[in-house]
């Protein structure tokens, strides 16, 4: 007996129907939340490297503590206006686990944005079971973070948390998505990584673009840091 085209694995695995996976990726995480009634959110980017007995450990308690904050002041305005300020994730483990415990801490909704890769095998315990979403495509996966987005927090990371950081930076910078505040935790981290000063010293970015990010070594920093932009 023949299959129905969506049915059909093989099919659907085929090159040329790349644009339809693409369209399929995009839709059902806007449908879900949509109907979780999710407004606005705040992703959270970091390494997974940063757990257990990493070096770098406390800036995984503290991007859960920083998570349970943020959730619990979106949590706070309400839900007239939709559920605000809801924390998202890669759902991979380390800081995005952490990011995803501290909005279970408080005992409400995060999200999971996961992507097949050889070394992160599944998602973590904290993801809101309705909000795990797993994507084949890079692109498709960075737009879900961002256009909701209505703030985001940098933790300490490598080449994904940098991929992630100065595309966001570009896209507000080239008046691509409207500004909001950008909050990099971890000052000595990220003054040692990336010469901020030097960029606009050789002319490859202007002194303004300096004002697009903020620093924060304290959870409370950074919600503050939020409350002010949209004061």
């Amino acid at each position: 007996m023949g299959k129905k085209a969506h049915e059909d694995e093989d099919f659907l695995n085929r090159e040329e129907l790349r644009p339809v996976k693409m369209q399929l990726e995009m839709l059902r995480p806007k449908i879900v939340m949509d109907e979780n009634n999710i407004t606005s959110t705040v992703p959270i980017f970091g390494s997974a490297r940063i757990y257990g007995d990493h070096k770098m450990n406390k800036w995984y308690d503290k991007t859960r503590e920083v998570s349970k904050l943020i959730s619990e002041y979106g949590d706070s305005l309400g839900n007239e206006n939709g559920k605000q300020f809801v924390v998202s994730t890669g759902a991979g483990p380390g800081i995005m686990e952490a990011g995803n415990r501290g909005a279970h801490d408080a005992r409400l909704d995060s999200i999971g944005l996961s992507i097949r890769l050889p070394f992160e095998a599944s998602t973590n315990d904290y993801v809101t079971e309705d909000l795990d979403f797993l994507f084949n495509y890079f692109s498709v996966r960075k737009m879900h973070f961002l256009i909701r987005a209505k703030a985001a927090v940098v933790m300490p990371g490598g080449f994904g948390t940098f991929d992630e950081l100065f595309e966001l930076l570009t896209l507000i910078q080239t008046q691509r998505m409207e500004p909001i505040p950008i909050i990099l935790m971890g000052k000595e981290f990220w003054h040692d990584v990336v010469g901020w000063e030097k960029l606009a010293e050789y002319g490859v970015i202007s002194g303004e673009d300096l004002n697009l990010f903020h620093f924060a070594d304290k959870p409370k920093k950074v919600l503050k840091i939020i409350k002010d932009f949209y004061s």
